[in-house]
Protein backbone atom coordinates (compact mmCIF):
# COMPACT_ATOMS: atom_id res chain seq x y z
CA UNK A 1 0.00 0.00 0.00
CA UNK A 2 1.04 3.65 -0.38
CA UNK A 3 2.04 5.73 2.63
CA UNK A 4 3.50 9.17 3.25
CA UNK A 5 6.59 8.75 5.43
CA UNK A 6 9.24 10.80 7.13
CA UNK A 7 12.21 8.53 6.49
CA UNK A 8 15.43 10.21 7.60
CA UNK A 9 16.22 13.11 9.93
CA UNK A 10 16.02 16.42 8.09
CA UNK A 11 14.40 14.97 4.97
CA UNK A 12 11.11 15.86 3.28
CA UNK A 13 8.16 13.41 3.48
CA UNK A 14 7.96 10.84 0.68
CA UNK A 15 5.21 8.67 -0.78
CA UNK A 16 6.44 5.06 -0.63
CA UNK A 17 5.09 1.52 -0.86
CA UNK A 18 4.91 -0.38 2.43
CA UNK A 19 3.28 -3.68 3.46
CA UNK A 20 -0.38 -3.53 4.37
CA UNK A 21 -0.76 -4.28 8.11
CA UNK A 22 -3.00 -6.98 9.56
CA UNK A 23 -5.13 -6.59 12.67
CA UNK A 24 -3.85 -8.66 15.58
CA UNK A 25 -5.72 -9.45 18.82
CA UNK A 26 -7.55 -6.38 20.07
CA UNK A 27 -6.56 -4.30 17.04
CA UNK A 28 -8.57 -2.69 14.24
CA UNK A 29 -7.51 -2.08 10.64
CA UNK A 30 -8.96 0.98 8.92
CA UNK A 31 -9.21 1.74 5.22
CA UNK A 32 -8.31 5.41 5.50
CA UNK A 33 -10.77 7.91 4.06
CA UNK A 34 -9.10 11.15 5.20
CA UNK A 35 -6.02 12.40 7.05
CA UNK A 36 -5.26 15.94 8.20
CA UNK A 37 -2.00 17.84 7.69
CA UNK A 38 -0.77 19.66 10.81
CA UNK A 39 2.04 21.97 11.90
CA UNK A 40 2.91 19.33 14.50
CA UNK A 41 4.10 17.14 11.61
CA UNK A 42 6.41 19.95 10.54
CA UNK A 43 7.70 20.20 14.08
CA UNK A 44 8.49 16.47 14.17
CA UNK A 45 10.40 16.79 10.92
CA UNK A 46 12.38 19.80 12.22
CA UNK A 47 13.76 18.15 15.35
CA UNK A 48 17.51 17.41 15.16
CA UNK A 49 18.69 13.84 15.54
CA UNK A 50 20.00 14.26 19.11
CA UNK A 51 16.57 15.52 20.26
CA UNK A 52 14.31 13.21 18.24
CA UNK A 53 11.87 11.35 20.53
CA UNK A 54 9.15 10.26 18.12
CA UNK A 55 9.98 6.58 17.77
CA UNK A 56 11.82 4.83 14.99
CA UNK A 57 12.10 6.02 11.41
CA UNK A 58 10.63 5.68 8.89
CA UNK A 59 7.43 7.16 10.34
CA UNK A 60 4.08 7.21 8.54
CA UNK A 61 2.68 10.68 9.23
CA UNK A 62 -0.86 11.72 10.12
CA UNK A 63 -2.33 12.12 13.62
CA UNK A 64 -5.73 13.25 12.31
CA UNK A 65 -7.36 10.20 10.79
CA UNK A 66 -10.70 8.76 9.70
CA UNK A 67 -11.61 5.57 7.91
CA UNK A 68 -13.85 2.57 7.42
CA UNK A 69 -13.24 -0.51 9.54
CA UNK A 70 -11.73 -3.08 7.17
CA UNK A 71 -10.69 -5.80 9.62
CA UNK A 72 -10.96 -6.54 13.34
CA UNK A 73 -8.66 -8.68 15.43
CA UNK A 74 -9.62 -11.34 17.93
CA UNK A 75 -11.49 -9.99 20.94
CA UNK A 76 -12.73 -6.78 19.31
CA UNK A 77 -16.42 -6.32 20.08
CA UNK A 78 -17.20 -2.60 19.99
CA UNK A 79 -16.73 -1.95 16.26
CA UNK A 80 -17.62 -3.93 13.16
CA UNK A 81 -16.35 -4.14 9.60
CA UNK A 82 -17.89 -1.30 7.59
CA UNK A 83 -18.18 1.17 10.48
CA UNK A 84 -17.30 4.78 9.56
CA UNK A 85 -15.07 6.14 12.32
CA UNK A 86 -12.53 8.77 13.32
CA UNK A 87 -9.37 8.17 15.31
CA UNK A 88 -8.91 9.61 18.79
CA UNK A 89 -5.23 10.46 18.57
CA UNK A 90 -3.67 10.85 22.03
CA UNK A 91 -3.21 7.18 22.86
CA UNK A 92 -2.47 6.25 26.45
CA UNK A 93 -2.08 3.16 28.59
CA UNK A 94 -5.82 2.78 29.21
CA UNK A 95 -5.25 1.93 32.89
CA UNK A 96 -4.06 5.01 34.79
CA UNK A 97 -6.51 7.37 36.50
CA UNK A 98 -6.57 9.86 33.63
CA UNK A 99 -7.03 7.18 30.98
CA UNK A 100 -9.83 5.61 33.00
CA UNK A 101 -11.62 8.96 32.83
CA UNK A 102 -11.11 9.20 29.05
CA UNK A 103 -8.30 11.75 29.38
CA UNK A 104 -5.65 9.76 27.55
CA UNK A 105 -4.12 13.06 26.44
CA UNK A 106 -2.81 13.26 30.01
CA UNK A 107 -1.84 9.62 30.44
CA UNK A 108 0.71 9.27 33.24
CA UNK A 109 2.16 6.02 31.94
CA UNK A 110 2.54 6.62 28.20
CA UNK A 111 6.17 7.76 28.30
CA UNK A 112 7.27 4.94 30.59
CA UNK A 113 5.54 2.35 28.41
CA UNK A 114 6.76 3.81 25.10
CA UNK A 115 3.25 4.64 23.90
CA UNK A 116 3.19 7.30 21.15
CA UNK A 117 0.28 8.76 19.16
CA UNK A 118 -0.29 7.72 15.54
CA UNK A 119 1.70 9.90 13.18
CA UNK A 120 3.77 11.17 16.11
CA UNK A 121 5.58 7.91 16.79
CA UNK A 122 3.20 5.10 15.85
CA UNK A 123 2.26 4.62 12.15
CA UNK A 124 -0.25 7.30 11.23
CA UNK A 125 -3.18 7.95 8.93
CA UNK A 126 -1.43 9.12 5.75
CA UNK A 127 -1.64 5.72 4.13
CA UNK A 128 -4.19 3.57 2.41
CA UNK A 129 -4.63 1.53 5.61
CA UNK A 130 -4.00 2.32 9.28
CA UNK A 131 -3.66 -0.02 12.25
CA UNK A 132 -5.42 1.05 15.46
CA UNK A 133 -4.06 -0.37 18.70
CA UNK A 134 -7.42 -0.56 20.50
CA UNK A 135 -11.07 -0.05 19.54
CA UNK A 136 -11.46 2.52 22.34
CA UNK A 137 -9.48 4.91 20.15
CA UNK A 138 -12.24 5.00 17.54
CA UNK A 139 -15.21 7.38 17.62
CA UNK A 140 -18.21 6.86 15.29
CA UNK A 141 -18.74 9.58 12.70
CA UNK A 142 -22.51 8.96 12.56
CA UNK A 143 -22.93 10.46 9.10
CA UNK A 144 -20.32 13.22 9.25
CA UNK A 145 -18.27 13.63 6.07
CA UNK A 146 -14.79 12.30 6.98
CA UNK A 147 -12.98 14.70 4.63
CA UNK A 148 -14.68 17.79 6.03
CA UNK A 149 -14.47 16.68 9.66
CA UNK A 150 -11.32 14.57 10.13
CA UNK A 151 -9.37 17.60 11.33
CA UNK A 152 -11.77 18.05 14.22
CA UNK A 153 -9.84 15.21 15.88
CA UNK A 154 -7.07 17.74 16.58
CA UNK A 155 -7.85 21.14 15.05
CA UNK A 156 -11.27 20.99 16.73
CA UNK A 157 -10.53 18.95 19.85
CA UNK A 158 -7.45 20.88 20.94
CA UNK A 159 -9.05 24.36 20.96
CA UNK A 160 -12.26 22.93 22.42
CA UNK A 161 -10.31 21.51 25.36
CA UNK A 162 -8.46 24.79 25.89
CA UNK A 163 -11.60 26.92 25.64
CA UNK A 164 -13.70 24.75 27.98
CA UNK A 165 -11.24 25.42 30.80
CA UNK A 166 -11.70 29.18 30.41
CA UNK A 167 -15.47 29.24 29.86
CA UNK A 168 -16.29 30.37 33.42
CA UNK A 169 -14.45 33.63 32.63
CA UNK A 170 -16.09 34.20 29.23
CA UNK A 171 -19.59 35.47 29.93
CA UNK A 172 -21.32 38.40 28.23
CA UNK A 173 -19.21 41.55 28.16
CA UNK A 174 -15.89 39.71 28.18
CA UNK A 175 -13.21 39.43 25.51
CA UNK A 176 -11.35 36.41 24.13
CA UNK A 177 -8.31 36.75 21.87
CA UNK A 178 -7.28 34.13 19.30
CA UNK A 179 -3.68 34.42 18.07
CA UNK A 180 -3.22 32.54 14.79
CA UNK A 181 -6.28 31.92 12.63
CA UNK A 182 -5.06 28.83 10.74
CA UNK A 183 -6.00 25.19 11.23
CA UNK A 184 -6.76 25.40 14.96
CA UNK A 185 -7.40 29.10 15.29
CA UNK A 186 -10.21 29.38 12.74
CA UNK A 187 -12.02 26.56 14.54
CA UNK A 188 -11.38 28.20 17.94
CA UNK A 189 -13.14 31.36 16.74
CA UNK A 190 -16.25 29.35 15.88
CA UNK A 191 -16.14 27.48 19.18
CA UNK A 192 -15.90 30.72 21.15
CA UNK A 193 -18.91 32.11 19.30
CA UNK A 194 -20.95 28.97 20.02
CA UNK A 195 -19.87 28.33 23.61
CA UNK A 196 -19.27 31.76 25.15
CA UNK A 197 -20.64 35.26 25.39
CA UNK A 198 -17.25 36.82 24.69
CA UNK A 199 -16.33 39.30 22.00
CA UNK A 200 -13.77 37.46 19.85
CA UNK A 201 -10.65 39.29 18.67
CA UNK A 202 -8.45 37.50 16.11
CA UNK A 203 -4.78 38.24 15.42
CA UNK A 204 -2.74 37.11 12.42
CA UNK A 205 0.02 38.31 10.14
CA UNK A 206 -1.79 39.28 6.94
CA UNK A 207 -5.14 40.43 5.63
CA UNK A 208 -5.94 37.13 3.88
CA UNK A 209 -5.76 35.25 7.18
CA UNK A 210 -7.76 37.95 8.95
CA UNK A 211 -10.47 37.74 6.30
CA UNK A 212 -10.92 34.04 7.08
CA UNK A 213 -11.18 34.97 10.76
CA UNK A 214 -13.96 37.43 9.98
CA UNK A 215 -15.76 34.91 7.80
CA UNK A 216 -15.89 32.33 10.60
CA UNK A 217 -17.13 34.79 13.19
CA UNK A 218 -14.44 37.02 14.69
CA UNK A 219 -15.90 40.33 15.88
CA UNK A 220 -12.58 42.09 15.35
CA UNK A 221 -9.49 41.11 13.35
CA UNK A 222 -6.16 42.82 13.96
CA UNK A 223 -2.70 42.43 12.51
CA UNK A 224 -0.40 40.56 14.90
CA UNK A 225 2.25 43.28 15.14
CA UNK A 226 3.65 45.75 17.65
CA UNK A 227 0.32 47.60 17.74
CA UNK A 228 -1.80 44.52 18.50
CA UNK A 229 -1.77 44.84 22.29
CA UNK A 230 -2.73 48.51 22.12
CA UNK A 231 -5.54 47.57 19.74
CA UNK A 232 -6.86 44.97 22.19
CA UNK A 233 -6.60 47.46 25.07
CA UNK A 234 -8.55 50.01 23.02
CA UNK A 235 -11.30 47.49 22.36
CA UNK A 236 -11.53 46.58 26.06
CA UNK A 237 -11.39 50.10 27.55
CA UNK A 238 -7.87 49.41 28.75
CA UNK A 239 -8.71 46.25 30.68
CA UNK A 240 -7.38 43.52 28.38
CA UNK A 241 -8.85 40.13 27.52
CA UNK A 242 -10.26 37.62 29.98
CA UNK A 243 -8.77 34.79 27.92
CA UNK A 244 -6.03 34.67 25.30
CA UNK A 245 -5.46 31.54 23.20
CA UNK A 246 -2.12 31.44 21.38
CA UNK A 247 -2.21 28.86 18.58
CA UNK A 248 1.24 29.88 17.31
CA UNK A 249 3.39 29.74 20.42
CA UNK A 250 6.36 31.68 19.07
CA UNK A 251 8.31 34.00 21.40
CA UNK A 252 6.67 37.11 19.96
CA UNK A 253 3.13 35.70 20.20
CA UNK A 254 3.40 34.49 23.80
CA UNK A 255 4.70 37.95 24.69
CA UNK A 256 1.64 39.46 23.02
CA UNK A 257 -0.62 36.98 24.80
CA UNK A 258 0.71 37.91 28.23
CA UNK A 259 0.54 41.64 27.55
CA UNK A 260 -3.05 41.39 26.31
CA UNK A 261 -4.40 39.46 29.33
CA UNK A 262 -6.60 41.20 31.87
CA UNK A 263 -6.31 40.91 35.65
CA UNK A 264 -7.42 37.35 36.59
CA UNK A 265 -7.32 36.40 32.92
CA UNK A 266 -6.23 33.15 31.29
CA UNK A 267 -3.34 32.68 28.86
CA UNK A 268 -3.38 29.34 27.02
CA UNK A 269 -0.27 28.58 24.97
CA UNK A 270 -1.36 25.91 22.50
CA UNK A 271 1.05 26.42 19.60
CA UNK A 272 4.41 24.68 19.60
CA UNK A 273 6.51 27.53 18.23
CA UNK A 274 9.05 27.32 21.05
CA UNK A 275 8.07 30.47 22.93
CA UNK A 276 8.18 30.60 26.72
CA UNK A 277 6.59 33.03 29.14
CA UNK A 278 8.19 34.44 32.31
CA UNK A 279 5.71 34.14 35.16
CA UNK A 280 6.22 36.05 38.40
CA UNK A 281 4.95 38.94 40.45
CA UNK A 282 4.96 42.01 38.22
CA UNK A 283 5.80 40.08 35.06
CA UNK A 284 2.16 39.70 34.06
CA UNK A 285 -1.17 41.09 35.27
CA UNK A 286 -2.33 40.08 38.73
CA UNK A 287 -3.62 36.51 39.12
CA UNK A 288 -3.25 35.56 35.45
CA UNK A 289 -3.35 31.78 34.94
CA UNK A 290 -0.94 30.46 32.29
CA UNK A 291 -1.71 27.05 30.80
CA UNK A 292 -0.20 24.74 28.20
CA UNK A 293 -3.12 22.45 27.27
CA UNK A 294 -2.56 19.36 25.16
CA UNK A 295 -5.12 17.83 22.79
CA UNK A 296 -8.33 16.76 24.62
CA UNK A 297 -10.34 13.87 26.05
CA UNK A 298 -12.32 11.27 24.15
CA UNK A 299 -15.60 12.62 25.53
CA UNK A 300 -14.65 16.10 24.35
CA UNK A 301 -14.10 14.75 20.84
CA UNK A 302 -17.60 13.30 20.91
CA UNK A 303 -18.89 16.74 21.94
CA UNK A 304 -16.99 18.45 19.11
CA UNK A 305 -18.50 16.03 16.59
CA UNK A 306 -21.95 16.86 17.96
CA UNK A 307 -21.33 20.56 17.33
CA UNK A 308 -20.29 19.71 13.77
CA UNK A 309 -23.39 17.58 13.32
CA UNK A 310 -25.50 20.58 14.30
CA UNK A 311 -23.67 22.78 11.82
CA UNK A 312 -22.17 24.96 14.58
CA UNK A 313 -18.53 24.35 13.65
CA UNK A 314 -16.95 23.68 10.28
CA UNK A 315 -13.38 23.22 9.10
CA UNK A 316 -12.19 25.09 6.03
CA UNK A 317 -10.38 22.40 4.02
CA UNK A 318 -8.36 22.01 0.85
CA UNK A 319 -7.88 18.45 -0.35
CA UNK A 320 -4.96 16.50 -1.85
CA UNK A 321 -4.47 12.95 -3.07
CA UNK A 322 -1.94 10.78 -1.25
CA UNK A 323 0.44 11.17 -4.21
CA UNK A 324 0.21 14.96 -3.84
CA UNK A 325 0.62 14.95 -0.05
CA UNK A 326 4.19 16.36 -0.18
CA UNK A 327 2.77 19.43 -1.96
CA UNK A 328 0.39 19.97 0.96
CA UNK A 329 3.36 20.16 3.31
CA UNK A 330 5.12 22.58 0.99
CA UNK A 331 2.08 24.85 1.04
CA UNK A 332 1.78 24.52 4.82
CA UNK A 333 5.42 25.50 5.33
CA UNK A 334 4.91 28.51 3.04
CA UNK A 335 1.85 29.64 5.01
CA UNK A 336 -0.44 29.18 2.02
CA UNK A 337 -2.93 26.65 3.42
CA UNK A 338 -6.34 28.19 4.11
CA UNK A 339 -7.72 26.38 7.13
CA UNK A 340 -6.62 22.75 7.01
CA UNK A 341 -5.11 20.56 4.29
CA UNK A 342 -6.64 17.07 4.12
CA UNK A 343 -5.18 14.04 2.36
CA UNK A 344 -7.71 11.73 0.69
CA UNK A 345 -5.98 8.41 -0.08
CA UNK A 346 -8.67 7.34 -2.51
CA UNK A 347 -8.88 10.76 -4.13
Amino acid sequence: MKALQYRTIGSHPEVVDVPRPTAGPGQVLLKVTAAGVCHSDEFVMSVPEDQYVFGDLPLTLGHEGAGIVAETGAGVTHVSVGDDVAVYGPWGCGRCLNCSAGRENYCTRAAAEGILPPGLGAPGAMAEYMLIDDARHLVPLHGLDPVKNVSLTDAGLTPYHAIKTSLPKLGAGTTAVVIGTGGLGHVAIQLLRVLSGAVVVALDVNEEKLELARQVGAHHALLSDDAAVAGIRDLTEGLGAEAVFDFVGRPETVTTAAAAAAVEGDVSIVGIGGGTLPVGFGAIAYDVAVRTPYWGSRSELIEVFELARRGQVEVEVETYSLDDAPKAYERLAAGKVRGRAVIVPGG
